[in-house]
C-alpha cells in the first residue's frame, strides 16, 4: 500500500466507522477515536497528497507555518506578512495566541524551587521562573549524542499554560527513534484531528521536520507515523471527501532541501523546495472555528 492510499484508507474508516457528534465549532463531526496509527515511508516520496492540490500558498503555508514553530514566535502577523492567514481566526487583534506549539517548543517555562528563610510559612519554597527550555535544541543535541535513548520526546501540551493558549495544541507531542543502520522515525500524536483539512498539512508539515532534522542530523529520514485520538470529519465536509475518495493517487512529489544546512535554526524558505508535484484539481472546504 503506498502512502497516499494510507491515507484515503482513513478516510473512508472514519466516515463508514465513526459517530455522528456535536462539536465546539457547533457545525458537527463523523467522529471515530483512535483508528489504527498511520505510518508513511518517505523513502517512497514526499507524501503531500495528490488527489487534491496542496500547491501554490496551500504548500508555502506548510513550510511557513513550521518555520514559523521553529523560530519561535506566538504573534500571526510575523505569517500574515507572507499572505498566510491559517492562525488569523483565533489570534487576538493584536496577532497573539498565546503560549501555543512555538512557545512550547522553543521557551517552555520551568521554575528553580528556592528556600525561603525568615517567612511565614516555615521551610516553605517560593517557586521562581528560570531559564525557559528549548525542546529543539535539546533533541537535536540528543539525537547526535545518544541517538538511541528513548528520551527524543517533544512536547506542546503544557497544563500549567493551556488556558493561556488561544488553541490548544492538536497535534500535540512527538518521539524520535533512531534505528542502527542511521534512520531516523518520527511519531506524532494528536489528540484531535480535522481528516480532511487538517491531516493532510500535519502530515506534509512534520514529513518535512523529520526530513530537517535527519539533515542536521546525519540521519536518513525513513518512517513519519501519526496517531490521532478524536480524529473527524466535519458535516460540512462529507460531499469534499467523497470527490477526493473518487480519485486515484499519482505519483509523489519530491522534497529537496539546501544540503549545505546544517542547523535546524537556518533553515529558510528558500531553502526547502518541492519537485515532480502533479496532483489532482484543489477541493475548497470552509474550515471550522
Amino acid at each position: 500500500m503506498n502512502n497516499e492510499q494510507t491515507y484515503l484508507n482513513l478516510l473512508r474508516k472514519v466516515l463508514e466507522e465513526g459517530e455522528e457528534r456535536e462539536d465546539r465549532t457547533g457545525v458537527g463531526t463523523i467522529s471515530l477515536f483512535s483508528p489504527p496509527e498511520c505510518r508513511y515511508d518517505l523513502r517512497e516520496g514526499f507524501p503531500l497528497l495528490t488527489t487534491k492540490s496542496l500547491a501554490g500558498k496551500r504548500w508555502e503555508g506548510i513550510v511557513r507555518e513550521l518555520l514559523w514553530f521553529l523560530s519561535g514566535s506566538t504573534n500571526c502577523k510575523d505569517l500574515e506578512k507572507y499572505n498566510i492567514p491559517i492562525w488569523t481566526a483565533w489570534s487576538n487583534p493584536d496577532g497573539n495566541l498565546g503560549p501555543i506549539y512555538s512557545k512550547q517548543w522553543r521557551a517552555w517555562n520551568t521554575y528553580e524551587p528556592t528556600r525561603v528563610y525568615g517567612s511565614n510559612i516555615p521551610d516553605g519554597y517560593l517557586f521562581k521562573k528560570d531559564i525557559p527550555i528549548d525542546q529543539i535544541a535539546n533533541l537535536v543535541k540528543g539525537l547526535k549524542e545518544d541517538p538511541f535513548s528513548r528520551r527524543h520526546i517533544v512536547s506542546a501540551w503544557n497544563v500549567g499554560e493551556l488556558d493561556q493558549m488561544n488553541l490548544p495544541a492538536c497535534h500535540f507531542a512527538w518521539q524520535c527513534y533512531v534505528t542502527t543502520k542511521g534512520e531516523l522515525d518520527l511519531k506524532l500524536t494528536a489528540r484531535s484531528n480535522d481528516s480532511f483539512l487538517g491531516y493532510p498539512y500535519n502530515l506534509a508539515s512534520y514529513s518535512l521536520l523529520l526530513t530537517m532534522l535527519a539533515q542536521v542530523t546525519n540521519l536518513t529520514p525513513r518512517y513519519f507515523i501519526l496517531s490521532t485520538g478524536d480524529t473527524h470529519a466535519y458535516k460540512n465536509h462529507l460531499d469534499q471527501i467523497k470527490e477526493q475518495l473518487s480519485r486515484e493517487p499519482r505519483n509523489p512529489p519530491r522534497l529537496v532541501l539546501n544540503s549545505s544546512i546544517k542547523n535546524i535554526d537556518d533553515f529558510t524558505y528558500d531553502d526547502i523546495r518541492l519537485e515532480d508535484y502533479n496532483p489532482w484539481p484543489t477541493i475548497k472546504a470552509p474550515v471550522a472555528v
